[in-house]
């Protein structure tokens, strides 16, 4: 028997190797006392987090602290962003490796707000926009007082970061296999605060 450039001489054999996830197979030869090499040993977590490195995920696109605004102590400051799925997810891609591919999922849970003056505030989405009919009214799901101004500060103002915690789930069909893992992106803002001058008129 001849099978590309072996002959009837040497003593081995003829393998088949089909490997999950793909199609067909392949052959080997094999001397006799020769083991086949191990299928090397593929990591799905690792193979998500190559499919999350590929999308475009990015801290909070920050509406409201707005710069250009002007704070007031003892006030309700709404936070928001605006929402996108590059900034809020749901985002999904795949990735392949050794024959396995595995889709993962990017989705935003949390946005912590550090604020600046030692506090940090945790909402559980984009926060709600401010219209004027809300008065002085805190906002429902994403809101601070200053307790103080930022007088102390470079110019004046707060300087902040809004952290994203994104949710990355994934999932490996071939391997029967899925789990999760988390990454931050960080937006930094900055915010006039001061306080409200009252003039003695007596």
């Amino acid at each position: 028997m001849f099978w590309k450039g072996h002959d009837r001489t040497e003593k081995g054999a003829v393998y088949g190797v089909n490997c999950p996830g793909t199609q067909g197979a392949r052959t080997v030869w094999l001397p006799d006392g020769q083991t086949p090499a191990a299928a090397p040993v593929i990591d799905p977590e690792a193979v998500a987090r190559r499919a999350a490195a590929s999308m475009k995920l990015t801290g909070p696109a920050v509406a409201s602290p707005r710069a250009a605004g002007k704070y007031v102590v003892g006030m309700p400051m709404w936070m928001w962003a605006d929402p996108s799925p590059t900034t809020f997810g749901p985002v999904s891609a795949s990735a392949t490796a050794g024959g396995v591919t595995v889709t993962a999922t990017a989705t935003v849970t949390t946005v912590a707000w550090a604020m600046g003056d030692g506090t940090t505030v945790t909402c559980h989405g984009p926060g709600t926009p401010y219209s004027a009919d809300q008065g002085k009214s805190m906002s429902p799901d994403c809101g601070h007082r200053y307790q103080r101004s930022a007088s102390d500060k470079p110019d004046g103002r707060y300087r902040g970061t809004a952290t994203a915690t994104w949710s990355i789930a994934w999932n490996a069909p071939v391997l029967g296999d899925a789990g999760d893992f988390t990454e931050a992106r960080e937006t930094v803002w900055t915010a006039w605060v001061g306080e409200v001058q009252v003039l003695d008129t007596n």
